[in-house]
């Protein structure tokens, strides 16, 4: 069998060229305090929590308009308050320096209109024009300014103005239907919506008029609506882009507590109105700085490259580059287009230092023969990151095979609820082969059993023991808490639950294996879904797969389906699914041979590329569709219609 496969160790000067490195210089330096390891590191941030997160503070020289009192007054869970007293802003940090004012700040390379950049003191100028300009608008602490917005200048420039003023930001992304625009901002009655009039979708103009209609009578809250031209249509009788930023101005940050609202995220919304999760200005600001700066090793002069639309967490994390004064690329258009080579052509173009990618956009890549490392010069990429669904073993060697033996590639998971990672990579740990390196700073972590007690290569579900200042400041609405506590708390009182099914080895590595609400439980055996879609999207004839546990009420032996996307031209014979079959009993165990092996058109997945594991479930268990899943919250919507079918067949 042999060891783990290492497919990168820290190299000898790590603690001379990294951010991690220079942290724990300042840590001796200025508090004493010596780490041999990683692990110590690690075992401080989460013992001590007041040290830890102060000394985040400290290094980051957060600037506060009134100073803190205490770094954490309680450490129970739910109801944990950080940096009491602290007046800050979010968008202070977010602007940069005086001394980086000319340095880039923002390139923006769409497939709807030509390339631009943006330095520190032209995004300075554009923001404090916004800030003036919402204003004037009657926009203020508290208030709710929404976007319909895809990842392109304009919408950093709203989101920062808002949030110079104390009001609170959300946004969604233009391809999202009404149903789902409106189930996520309608809760937070906004003031003010930012929208464009549609955009170029590959090579054909997309008009989104109508929903910006339909949108706007479903908010008699607004009070403004604002139009970003771009693309060919134009929302007529909104108040242009140029006319918000019309008076010259001087920026200024509106001093806020604090957990003071940040930004409202929203749940996926697969089953039901999406929760809005309320994030605050200080907690944001100290995870985003720890994470991009000691995980992702952004600094000065870098450059983060991204691509996300504007409803996902990624979007948040993509802009808070600007944090630590790297600049960042903002995508806009269809990732696949007009080839999967497109976003390593920008790559090559823009010269990111880090690079972040999805696992399905790596692995189709990889599907495809896509060889990008020798196709392009992407020799600027020290960093390499995915998020958002398991990454493969596969998927590891792919991208040492295209980028090199020197990438360190940071394979993480944690979510929009916290809007940072939980696990993930540091420059002063090992990349194992289909690993994640470990525990991120900050965070007490572990897979905890039934019974709430930790367990070690053992799956089980993933609970963060001891408060992060990136927790929700609450749910939008729920005031009373119940809401928050039954989401996160009600399984193990106390403790964070994820929701996500891990193991951990004896050496602090682990594996996300898929969402605990799909995890199949076959005889009495817990099973991960990646591990089944590993083996089966390996075969050449698969391009993409679901796989579901259907229990029998009676004894939970129940039926295994797997589902799978043929490739153009193979037929779902008998020969083929001996072939799944045997690659499941031979890879994983007996236990993992489905019942039933059906082809279907396509994969259900959300807007951020996620599988639709437990909503089908419910689906072929006589769940009406429309409980069991949002259509306009899919990449597709037509591909529910085969499991509709299935399960009409079925009853």
């Amino acid at each position: 069998m042999g060891g783990p496969t290492v497919l990168w160790t820290p190299p000898p000067d790590v603690r001379e060229t990294t951010e991690i490195g220079r942290y724990l210089a300042w840590l001796e330096r200025e508090r004493g305090l010596t780490f041999r390891s990683y692990d110590e590191l690690q075992r401080w941030s989460v013992d001590e929590l007041a040290g830890f997160w102060s000394s985040i503070w400290e290094f980051f020289d957060v600037k506060a308009h009134a100073p803190y009192t205490a770094v954490l007054e309680s450490d129970t869970m739910p109801g944990a308050r950080w940096f009491p007293g602290a007046r800050l802003n979010y968008a202070e940090h977010l602007l940069g320096r005086d001394e980086d004012l000319d340095r880039v700040a923002v390139v923006a390379q769409s497939q709807t209109r030509a390339p631009a950049e943006l330095t520190f003191r032209e995004l300075r100028t554009q923001v404090a024009r916004a800030r003036a300009g919402l204003a004037r608008l009657g926009v203020g602490p508290g208030d709710r300014v929404v976007g319909y917005l895809p990842n392109i200048p304009e919408t950093l420039v709203a989101f920062a103005a808002t949030a110079s003023l104390g009001a609170v930001w959300a946004s969604c992304a233009p391809e999202l239907g009404p149903r789902s625009v409106v189930d996520r901002l309608a809760q937070l009655d906004p003031d003010v919506l930012v929208t464009v009039g549609g955009y170029r979708y590959r090579d054909r103009s997309v008009d989104r008029r109508e929903e910006v209609a339909s949108i706007r009578a479903a908010l008699p809250s607004l009070r403004h609506v604002v139009h970003v031209p771009y693309g060919d249509h134009h929302v007529d009788d909104g108040l242009p882009w140029d006319e918000l930023l019309a008076s010259d101005a001087e920026l200024e940050f509106a001093p806020v507590a604090f957990d003071h609202p940040l930004h409202v995220l929203f749940s996926s919304g697969t089953t039901g109105i999406p929760k809005a999760i309320v994030h605050g200005h200080g907690g944001i600001l100290l995870e985003l700085l720890k994470a991009h700066a000691f995980s992702w090793d952004l600094k000065p002069g870098g450059r983060l490259l991204w691509f996300s639309t504007t409803s996902w967490m990624m979007w948040n994390a993509l802009v808070a580059g600007l944090l630590t004064r790297s600049s960042i690329v903002m995508l806009d258009g269809d990732p696949m287009w007009p080839d999967p080579g497109w976003q390593w052509r920008v790559a090559e173009e823009t010269r990111p230092s880090f690079m972040g990618a999805s696992p399905a956009f790596l692995m189709s890549c990889r599907k495809s023969g896509l060889e990008p490392g020798r196709s392009c010069d992407l020799s600027s990429i020290r960093v390499f990151g995915t998020a958002g669904s398991p990454l493969s073993a596969e998927g590891y060697r792919y991208v040492y095979e295209q980028l090199g033996p020197d990438i360190l590639l940071i394979n993480g998971s944690g979510g929009t609820d916290v809007c940072s990672g939980i696990v993930g990579g540091s420059p002063l740990l090992p990349v194992i082969e289909g690993e994640i390196s470990g525990r991120l700073l900050g965070v007490a972590t572990d897979a905890f059993d039934a019974g709430g007690k930790p367990v070690v290569d053992e799956l089980g579900e993933l609970v963060i023991t001891r408060p992060m200042p990136s927790m929700p400041v609450g749910l939008w609405g729920d005031d009373d808490g119940a809401l928050y506590r039954s989401s996160y708390f009600e399984l193990y009182p106390g403790r964070w639950r994820q929701g996500d099914w891990i193991r951990f080895s004896e050496s602090g590595t682990c594996v996300v294996t898929g969402r605990s609400d799909a995890t199949l439980n076959r005889g009495g055996v817990r099973l991960g879904t990646s591990e089944f879609y590993s083996v089966v999207e390996e075969l050449p004839e698969i391009v993409d797969s679901l796989v579901v546990h259907l229990e029998d009420d009676e004894d939970g032996a129940g039926e295994l389906v797997l589902f799978v996307v043929l490739a153009e031209g193979v037929e779902l014979d008998e020969a083929l699914r001996g072939r799944i079959a045997g690659s499941l009993r031979s890879e994983l165990s007996p236990r993992h041979v489905p019942d039933v092996i059906t082809a279907v058109p396509a994969i259900p997945r959300t807007l951020t590329g996620k599988k639709l594991e437990a909503p089908i479930k419910r689906i072929l268990r006589g769940t009406p569709p429309d409980s069991a899943a949002s259509r306009d919250s899919l990449l597709d919507p037509t591909a529910l219609d085969l499991f509709v079918e299935l399960a009409g067949a079925r009853r």
